[in-house]
């Protein structure tokens, strides 16, 4: 029991590292490269998103690409997903459905990953005051200038006035994995601002994986077989351990131990910060 239990925890503590350092990070770049293509297939064709709901009436689905975000001082350019929760955040910065699209009238609120996942939001903190940022919507192309950056409980600029549009980008502050707050980057439009229809989620009602630092624990039920089926593994690892000897039990188990590591640790990210 002492071996199974040790080699478990070896194998979560061993995949959870690989996950979160380097597969999210392909992960992350694969799923950019495919809402970039759909994304630029639907501004073509004029049917890219331009509120809450889609051509139909229905709410967009979770993730679905919005907007083309590009920050050239920290050479940034990622398509922006609907959505906040932690697992909308492993393909890319999200939208938070409480607010207005970029460029229409009042403050689109952007979530991003800081280390995890290709970190998109790493170096939020490098921004200064006048740095242009862009965004390509269904509407066109936004252009905003940076007002700051602000750490937890620092003051926040002035409300924006009516018939104005803001874009706050939120990350974790702090070392990556290792936040120590919230850090925000406020921007405003250069010239006249869209108009959009209204969010269809009010801020009261957005659940709370989707809020800053929120966490997703939707599919709970996944992590729990995963575990259930890493146990099996690792009691069987022992038992092969006693009857073939260590190397072959090591050359039969690593591999099934590693995968199934692998998927658990992708299931325990959901439960880890949105913006981590």
């Amino acid at each position: 029991m002492a071996r199974a239990a040790l080699i478990g925890v070896c194998v979560i503590t061993t995949s959870l590292i690989l996950q979160l350092v380097v597969v999210s990070a392909l992960q992350q770049r694969t799923a950019q490269e495919r809402a970039f293509d759909s994304l630029r297939a639907e501004l073509a064709q004029g049917t890219a998103p331009v509120g809450p709901a889609d051509a139909s009436g229905r709410a967009l689905a979770p993730g679905r690409p919005v907007a083309f975000l590009e920050i050239p001082a920290i050479d940034l350019r990622q398509v922006i997903g609907e959505g906040t929760t932690s697992s909308n955040l492993f393909k890319g910065p999200g939208h938070r459905r409480d607010s207005p699209l970029p460029g229409q009238q009042g403050t689109s609120v952007l979530l991003g990953r800081r280390g995890a996942f290709g970190g998109p939001f790493a170096r939020l903190d490098e921004l200064e005051r006048g740095d242009r940022i862009r965004v390509t919507t269904g509407q066109g192309v936004h252009e905003f200038s940076v007002l700051g950056t602000r750490a937890e409980g620092e003051r926040a600029p002035a409300p924006v006035r009516a018939g104005e549009a803001r874009l706050l980008l939120v990350t974790a502050a702090g070392r990556p994995f290792l936040p120590s707050g919230v850090l925000r980057v406020d921007a405003a439009l250069r010239g006249e601002a869209a108009v959009g229809p209204a969010p269809l989620v009010p801020p009261a009602s957005l659940p709370a994986a989707e809020r800053i630092m929120g966490a997703d624990a939707s599919t709970l039920w996944a992590l729990a077989l995963w575990l259930q089926l890493l146990t099996a593994l690792t009691i069987g690892a022992v038992w092969a351990w006693h009857r073939w000897g260590r190397a072959r039990a090591w050359v039969v188990f690593c591999p099934p131990l590693m995968l199934v590591g692998l998927f658990a640790s992708g299931e325990a990210a959901r439960l880890l910060p949105n913006l981590l």
